[in-house]
């Protein structure tokens, strides 16, 4: 009896792969084994970093936040503190969107605490 290998599936196993490797450099996208690197890498990179922007994005707003509460006269974490003792839920995303985009805002919100 003759071996089947399947040679459709195959091919479209590869093809598939290729065409996420399109706009790479050099072997990196039309040699199967160093395509096929590269991408399973870049996946490995994404799955790791939708994680981790979520991380970077909460310390980028608290750095905005910290340094606009350093501009009235306030640390971030007493600005934080006294949003919480005052009953104030604005997340870090908020603050710092009124921070940088609508000072006035944030102005009023210190004030409101201080």
């Amino acid at each position: 009896m003759p071996r089947s290998v399947n040679s459709v599936a195959s091919r479209a196993r590869r093809k598939k792969i290729l065409k996420v490797a399109k706009g790479n450099f050099g072997r990196r996208k039309n040699v199967w084994t160093v395509a096929k690197n590269t991408v399973e890498k870049g996946w490995q990179y994404a799955y790791r970093d939708r994680r981790v922007k979520k991380r970077e994005f909460r310390a980028l707003w608290i750095q905005r936040i910290n340094a606009a509460a350093r501009e009235m006269g306030l640390s971030y974490s007493k600005l934080m503190g006294a949003l919480n003792k005052a009953e104030i839920s604005l997340n870090r995303k908020v603050l710092a969107d009124l921070a940088m985009n609508h000072p006035e805002a944030f102005k009023a919100v210190v004030q409101k605490v201080v």
